[in-house]
């Protein structure tokens, strides 16, 4: 970009800033987009060290004793964030998780020559689906950290395949309890935390394909329901949230290959090759595979997307 097309897209940038109606600052923009500075000083990327940079940052992630939320609480913290807490109902933590968090111990982050220790893996015990608990806990967070500034509600369920006639009454309260109820308490107690602190912050809902599109041969009507709500709510709280800078999107993976879903093949042999051949790629996801995604939703080159589904299913909902 030329010194003089920099220039003009410094002052768009602020004209458009200075209308919109905020009850935040607009955000500062991350590079030296002035005359003088980008005649003075030398080029230098910024991409890794500015946008995606999560430094000294807080997150919260639900359903981070294993799988998806425990993959995006890692890529949390080697995008460099000070801590990650990470809530699940089980009074402590899976072997797994205890092998994350030494690995994150050992761990150095930081580009650009300035290494340090990576940060933070906290364990809490509590059940979204008490509003009242969750709400204490990440205030909990906010008092001894002073920010929150991430959140990403992953916790979910999925439960018997069942004709959507004959659905138990209690198996579809239990799915929507934790699956709806519990995804809008943690993001309610995290909004509440960033609103307390007057600081932007992105919070992330874990919904599914299954939210856009109905599974082929599969009897989930209470968990499609589930995650289709949990995609309209973050279209709705996106809204609400806007003004005060705190932006809400939501992710929907395709069929990944965690706990969750392995408990359902192993009762379905046969039935990974068939998911398999539903999406081009030809083969499930790994919940790796959406670390990339949560780290953007989460930093700030994702800092004009809001109330977004960003859907990751290796081609399935293109078919």
């Amino acid at each position: 970009m030329s010194a003089l097309r920099a220039l003009r897209a410094l002052r768009s940038t602020a004209h458009l800033a200075s209308r919109a109606p905020r009850l935040l600052p607009a955000p500062t923009l991350t590079r030296p987009f002035s005359l003088s500075s980008l005649l003075r000083d030398p080029p230098r990327p910024t991409l890794f060290t500015h946008e995606f940079s999560l430094a000294d940052r807080v997150a919260i992630v639900s359903g981070a004793n294993r799988g998806i939320g425990l993959e995006a609480a890692l890529a949390l913290l080697e995008g460099g964030a000070r801590a990650v807490y990470c809530l699940d109902r089980p009074t402590t933590p899976s072997s797994e998780f205890v092998q994350v968090g030494e690995y994150v111990g050992k761990m150095d982050v930081g580009l650009g020559g300035e290494r340090r220790k990576g940060g933070r893996l906290e364990y809490v015990s509590v059940d979204v689906t008490d509003k009242e608990a969750v709400v204490r806990e990440v205030g909990k967070v906010g008092d001894r950290e002073g920010r929150v500034d991430v959140c990403v509600a992953a916790a979910g369920i999925l439960r018997n395949h069942v004709s959507c006639i004959e659905y138990p009454e209690e198996e579809f309260k239990e799915v929507m309890d934790v699956n709806v109820n519990g995804v809008l308490y943690t993001a309610q107690a995290a909004g509440l935390q960033m609103a307390r602190f007057n600081k932007p912050g992105s919070i992330i809902l874990v919904a599914s394909m299954s939210g856009s599109l109905t599974n082929m041969h599969h009897h989930w009507v209470s968990y499609n329901t589930s995650k289709g709500a949990v995609i309209q709510m973050a279209r709705s709280m996106a809204c609400e949230l806007g003004a005060r800078g705190i932006r809400v999107n939501s992710l929907s993976p395709g069929y990944i290959y965690t706990s969750l879903t392995k408990q359902y093949l192993d009762k379905h042999p046969g039935l990974q090759d068939k998911w398999s051949a539903q999406n081009p790629l030809g083969r499930i996801g790994r919940p790796d595979e959406l670390r990339g995604v949560v780290a953007w939703l989460a930093s700030d080159a994702s800092t004009y997307c809001t109330g977004s589904d960003i859907m990751v299913t290796g081609g399935h909902h293109s078919w």
